[in-house]
């Protein structure tokens, strides 16, 4: 039997000085049955043009080119709609997959079975030049963890920290099948894909760094917590769709406090219609 085919659907949005990195890091895979996807959402500099110039030679590439601005949620689900892979990754296009990173998802998924829906590794941090900067997960002298990493049925762990670095995962399309790709009405993925999937699927980690996440100012993790930005208001939605899912009061204990933790910037940012919602969806998960 062959390996089963793997999708990268790749998003841009003016990563111009990025964008050829990160498709190359695709085809230097060890892995080789990859379908990559990658759709432009509107740039304003000359993303497009590199693309364009790249695909020349590689003609496999299926590429999307949008004239508007529609999002990262709509612009993947669209490249969802057409990924023909058992597994999907979504790799931002200033971001990097490493060598090894589809061959050690697909054996850490053969492994442990159909139980297991999304695969996460650890990954190192990298500025604009591509310089170092630190690991995901906290290591010591010799490189061994220090701290455990939750897996397998990890709802409750979801709720109350961000221990997954998105651009590690790679997941069954069967997952994303189930839960309708992302909600095209947050401004944000991450967090309700993970609360989502983790109520019917396990996570499995896999101890190598097999990812490079580009930190970049006007990147969307780092604007989060800044006035202005939407990304808060997504993040109530996902807590209450979280509320729905909750079944036991160790769950319920760990929503409050991811409850908690919002409700203190929504106090220090002075967004007090957000304020008195996550104080109400406290109050109700007592």
């Amino acid at each position: 039997m062959g390996k089963p085919l793997v999708t990268v659907i790749c998003l841009c949005y003016n990563h111009q000085d990025y964008v050829i990195t990160s498709l190359q890091s695709v085809l230097s895979q060890t892995y080789a049955n990859i379908q990559l996807i990658v759709i432009d959402d509107a740039s304003s500099d000359h993303s497009t043009d590199r693309i364009e110039e790249f695909l020349l030679e590689h003609s496999e590439i299926e590429f999307i080119k949008h004239d508007e601005n529609i999002g990262n949620c709509r612009s993947f689900n669209q490249g969802l709609s057409i990924a023909k892979g058992e597994y999907i990754i979504d790799l931002a296009a200033d971001d990097v997959l490493l060598s090894e990173r589809i061959t050690q998802g697909i054996e850490t998924f053969e492994q442990l079975g159909s139980d297991y829906g999304i695969n996460f590794t650890d990954a190192e941090y990298i500025n604009s030049s591509g310089n170092f900067i630190k690991s995901h997960y906290q290591r010591g002298a010799t490189g061994q963890l220090i701290d455990k990493i939750p897996q397998g049925d990890v709802f409750k762990e979801v709720l109350q920290t961000y221990f997954i670095c998105s651009p590690t995962t790679m997941i069954r399309k069967v997952v994303f099948d189930q839960l309708k790709g992302y909600d095209e009405s947050l401004a944000y993925e991450d967090f309700d894909l993970w609360v989502r999937a983790s109520r019917s699927s396990k996570f499995c980690y896999t101890d190598q760094i097999l990812v490079q996440k580009r930190v970049l100012s006007k990147s969307h993790g780092q604007q989060q917590y800044q006035k202005g930005n939407n990304q808060m208001m997504s993040t109530y939605v996902v807590c209450v769709k979280a509320h729905h899912l909750c079944q036991t009061k160790e769950e319920f204990a760990a929503l409050r406090r991811r409850i908690q933790y919002e409700l203190k910037h929504a106090i220090w940012l002075m967004k007090l219609s957000l304020t008195f919602k996550y104080f109400r969806l406290w109050v109700v998960s007592i």
